[in-house]
């Protein structure tokens, strides 16, 4: 008879369990709790109150919960400031309003003695940003401007100009439900002046241009340039809360919870992600493990991107039709034959009620939602699958030999590519396995050591792992970081939280 000898299974599995959100098991009592001063001396309720009380009180729990971000986003300095310089440079702005105010405008005099007013050169300005806790974003802006014309002497004149503008941002939540930048106030202070006019009438022609054009012209150029600008990166937010497709299996979309947090280091936005269905049909986020209800706290230099180990779950769930599987005999994985006379060999008990020496087929299927827990030093996939054992003749009945439930932890290994979280798996153990339904009699598999197990183990090794990697090889969007590469970034993990921090450089 054939005796299999599985390769023995390693490691171990703890699943997180959280407190059921309720009154009455483990609510906060302080959720219910009086106001201070208030007297306790309360009129008896009556029963039908109580149960009002209690399943209000049950409410606000689970409404505090559910509010709970799935992503966090804290957005430090360096990208804002690589995105708002790649605004202006895409757009090119600052010319386009330079080469604006060049035209004659309606309304606007012509200046006394200088005729053919116009922009002959900008150079790129110095951008300073820093942020504005509980407000938004200052910036200042230098900017090196050429002006030419002819004046009234004849010739050319010429007055190069160093302007300094400030700008105060606000950011706030947009109607529409994005962030939304907005100018506040908005100055110009000129540094210097130079000009190739005689020194004889300088100070007289210099004085009047100053008075009479530049503190005039010069916030209407470079003032509207701010709110062009900011007018590009509220587009880029608007992108950022957009939907995006997941493949060709459905798609996701991140909402704003609330409005933008503004710190001293970084802009902190709480999104809600919306997964669907390629139908509209929605996925619904697991409750166990919870969304996010603290953060990991912020070491490193960089935009930190927190990604709750329930996101990640309901993104798996997109997938989940492609992680079923039909194995059947493959000499090339290096396993005993996939035959009746194999499991008659693991299972003696019902060997006599096995049909003899026929392929076996075992149709593997995903039936609950992936779960998705993380540790600061482990993370594990949790599929919950069945297994029908059935014979691969055609001439056989394709009603199943035997059904396992089985429950499979997968080390889940993370990385980005091209915008992307990518992740590739390898087993952990086949933490659990239980017959469901047997037409060859009853058998025991709940030893934690038995042949079958191994051999199922070994199966979802070589067979079923890699036709997984094969399904998650397209990878899982992530959020809109105004156009930026995800080229420079780091992963780490968390409790109950994937944390990525991405580098602009």
């Amino acid at each position: 008879m054939f005796t299999y000898k599985g390769r023995r299974e390693q490691g171990g599995c703890r699943l997180w369990r959280v407190p059921s959100r309720s009154c009455t098991r483990g609510a906060p009592v302080k959720a219910c709790s009086l106001p201070a001063g208030t007297s306790r001396a309360m009129p008896e309720l009556p029963r039908s109150g109580i149960c009002c009380v209690f399943f209000l009180c049950g409410w606000l729990v689970s409404s505090h919960g559910t509010d709970a971000p799935g992503a966090v986003l804290e957005i430090d300095i360096e990208t804002i400031d690589q995105a708002v310089t790649t605004a202006m440079a895409e757009s090119n702005v600052l010319q386009k309003l330079a080469e604006a105010a060049s035209k004659k405008q309606p309304g606007v005099k012509p200046i006394k003695g200088i005729t053919g007013l116009k922009v002959k050169d900008l150079q790129p300005p110095e951008i300073s940003l820093t942020f504005v806790p509980g407000t938004g974003l200052f910036m200042a802006v230098l900017t090196k401007i050429t002006i030419a014309g002819r004046s009234f002497i004849g010739g050319n004149m010429e007055i190069s100009l160093v302007a300094n503008m400030t700008a105060k941002n606000k950011l706030s939540q947009a109607d529409s439900g994005s962030p939304k930048f907005s100018v506040e106030n908005c100055q110009i202070a000129i540094v210097s002046v130079k000009t190739n006019l005689p020194s004889s009438m300088l100070p007289k022609m210099v004085n009047k241009f100053l008075d009479s054009t530049l503190q005039k012209v010069m916030p209407g150029m470079l003032c509207p340039a701010v709110g062009a600008v900011l007018g590009l990166m509220n587009a880029k937010f608007d992108t950022m809360m957009a939907k995006i497709p997941f493949g060709a299996l459905g798609s996701i979309q991140f909402t704003l919870l609330s409005p933008p947090i503004i710190s001293q280091d970084f802009i902190e936005l709480h999104l809600k992600p919306i997964l669907q269905h390629q139908g509209g049909d929605p996925v619904d986020l697991p409750a166990d493990p919870p969304a996010l209800a603290s953060l990991p706290p912020k070491t490193e230099p960089g935009t930190q991107i927190v990604l709750s180990a329930n996101l990640l779950a309901g993104e798996l769930t997109l997938l989940q039709a492609s992680f079923d599987l039909n194995v059947t005999d493959n000499p090339a994985l290096e396993l005993p034959p996939l035959t009746t006379a194999t499991l008659a060999s693991l299972l003696p008990e019902v060997s006599e009620s096995l049909p003899p020496s026929k392929p076996l087929v075992i149709e593997l299927r995903v039936t609950k939602p992936p779960l998705v827990t993380i540790k600061e030093d482990k993370s594990l996939l949790h599929l919950f699958t069945t297994m029908e054992f059935l014979s691969g003749d055609p001439s056989d009945s394709r009603d199943p030999l035997f059904v396992l439930e089985t429950h499979i932890n997968l080390d889940t290994q993370f990385s980005v590519h091209e915008e992307k979280l990518h992740i590739s798996v390898t087993l952990d153990r086949l933490y659990k396995m239980e017959l469901s339904s047997s037409s060859v009699g009853p058998f025991d598999v709940s030893s934690a050591e038995t042949p079958l197990k191994g051999f199922l183990a070994d199966i979802i090794q070589v067979a079923y792992v890699p036709a997984l990697n094969a399904a998650l090889q397209e990878g899982m969007p992530l959020p809109y970081l105004f156009g930026l590469k995800y080229s420079h970034t780091e992963i780490r993990m968390s409790e109950g939280a994937l944390v990525l921090n991405v580098r602009v450089k």
